[in-house]
């Protein structure tokens, strides 16, 4: 146990610090601080010294150097139990210092204001991140407190142990302030290289959420992140890896919707989506899709949930709600399952690139922002031209394939999913699939369209489309044979556009 004699606080944030200097005035301890945190002790009717009269030095450089010297840094890194070091404390008159509390500029919310680059380099601590590096490498002998989400354990740490530490104790906030400081300085470098292009990967989050299980009961996840700025959530058991993933899926494919829209999806496909005018009408058309598959699953809405869909989707056992809004009746009826997730997504920007672990490291890439026929041109390769209902339909369905997996293919009519063939080793078993899975539920594919996440290697795909009475095509492009496909289409009244956008998602 180490007694704490003398403290320097000088921090930015001070919500909550006036418990902390009561409580230290209290025991006795000495005090040291600067500028905003000096006159908020001493309005506090506590007395401080100040850190210039402690050096002989008065901040300058407007404010850039107030804490970087010897009488500071001395007394921090000063190691009790090196004889050499007493004595060179006592030649130079440096004072102890056994507690350091200190935070940092708001260098990551600077920037995310958009504030000007002068701005944001001024947000660049050099003296607190000094001070945090300092305290916690001499942890033997010093706490540091690095962020005022440290203020509540250290408080309740003076206050039942009279001021004084454990080795173990101080260790751990040592810990918690390189987080702190790999967190910050992570920010800054991430700032820097959107300009110069730096081919390193640093991405740091200080925020985890333990799930309640990994892809399987027998493994444990984390997931690292702020949850809480993606979703509000009102009810239900504890997220699992699983549901991460496809609440993942969800929330990017009804991004791409723009009219009311409800989406059902299983691992990671959609099961079910419809547009209509009512939320309702899309729900009940959505879940005709495969009411089967649909069982378990993932439930998403692009509007608020009101009391009649919220009567219809509790006739279905599913895992995950989520919605911009629900009005309290149908959120009440919603909570009647005791353990369906019930989320409110915020509107959020969310991040342009994404990664993943692969073999030995990470693999880092831009997000698939575009959609083919939207974000490109929608080219008419065929004698026949869709009609704009038909281009409508097209691009509804290129949705729905751009967020299924690969090999993937997309049946579609009246802005309603009416089959899929996902994760198929071969195109054309994906489409077989999608052609199965339309009958099974007795849908008619006459008049409806079909949407490839890649190009079709050989006329087969539109022979077995044509078959099953689907005539309008929506596909990348880029065969060495997309002539054969034109060839057939030609022959036989079909339309067909090339998007040029290749939507592979693995």
């Amino acid at each position: 146990m180490k007694k704490i004699k003398s403290a320097l606080i000088s921090v930015y944030y001070k919500d909550g610090l006036d418990q902390i200097v009561k409580l230290l005035a209290e025991q006795g301890v000495t005090i040291y601080s600067t500028g905003g945190t000096l006159k908020f002790i001493e309005e506090l009717g506590l007395s401080a010294q100040s850190v210039e009269s402690l050096t002989g030095y008065p901040s300058i450089l407007g404010g850039r150097v107030k804490t970087l010297h010897p009488k500071v840094f001395g007394g921090i890194l000063f190691r009790r139990d090196n004889p050499q070091d007493g004595e060179q404390l006592a030649q130079y008159e440096i004072p102890e210092i056994d507690l350091v509390i200190v935070d940092l500029y708001p260098f990551a919310e600077t920037v995310a204001s958009g504030a000007e680059e002068a701005a944001v380099i001024e947000k660049i601590d050099i003296g607190g991140i000094s001070l945090i590096r300092a305290a916690a490498k001499n942890h033997r002998d010093v706490v540091i407190v690095p962020s005022v989400a440290q203020y509540a354990e250290l408080y309740e740490i003076l206050q039942n142990q009279q001021g004084a530490t454990t080795l173990e104790q101080r260790r751990y906030f040592a810990a918690q302030a390189f987080n702190v400081s790999s967190d910050y300085d992570t920010a800054i470098f991430n700032y820097f290289t959107q300009k110069e292009g730096i081919t390193a990967f640093k991405v740091s989050e200080t925020q985890g959420t333990v799930l309640r299980y990994g892809e399987n009961p027998h493994q444990k996840a984390t997931f690292f992140g702020d949850l809480d700025a993606l979703f509000e959530k009102y009810h239900g058991k504890e997220i699992s890896y699983n549901n991460m993933l496809d609440i993942d899926a969800a929330v990017n494919l009804i991004a791409e919707f723009e009219e009311p829209t409800f989406a059902i999806l299983k691992h990671n496909n959609a099961c079910g989506v419809a547009t209509r005018p009512t939320l309702v009408e899309a729900y009940l058309s959505a879940l005709a899709c495969d009411p089967v598959s649909a069982f378990g699953g993932v439930l998403i809405a692009n509007r608020p949930i009101d009391k009649a869909t919220a009567e219809e989707v509790n006739k279905l056992f599913c895992e995950v709600v989520i919605a911009p809004e629900y009005d309290p009746e149908g959120l009440e009826i919603l909570k009647s399952k005791k353990n369906r997730i019930i989320l409110r997504q915020k509107a959020i920007k969310r991040p342009t690139t994404q990664f993943r672990s692969l073999l030995n490291g990470v693999a880092e890439m831009d997000r698939d922002l575009s959609l083919g026929g939207r974000d490109s041109e929608m080219r008419v390769v065929t004698e026949q031209t869709p009609s704009i209902e038909q281009m409508k339909e097209l691009i509804f369905a290129n949705i729905i394939v751009k967020h299924s997996k690969s090999n993937a293919i997309v049946f579609s009519k009246g802005q309603t999913l009416l089959a899929s063939g996902i994760g198929q080793t071969s195109r054309v078993d994906a489409l077989k699939q999608a052609v199965e899975t339309a009958k099974a539920f007795g849908f008619d594919r006459r008049g409806g369209v079909m949407a490839s996440d890649a190009f079709f290697p050989f006329a087969d795909c539109v022979e077995l489309a044509h078959a099953e009475g689907v005539d309008t095509v929506i596909q990348p492009g880029g065969s060495v044979r997309d002539q054969d496909s034109i060839d057939y289409c030609n022959a036989h009244g079909m339309s067909m556009v090339f998007t040029g956008l290749r939507h592979f998602k693995h």
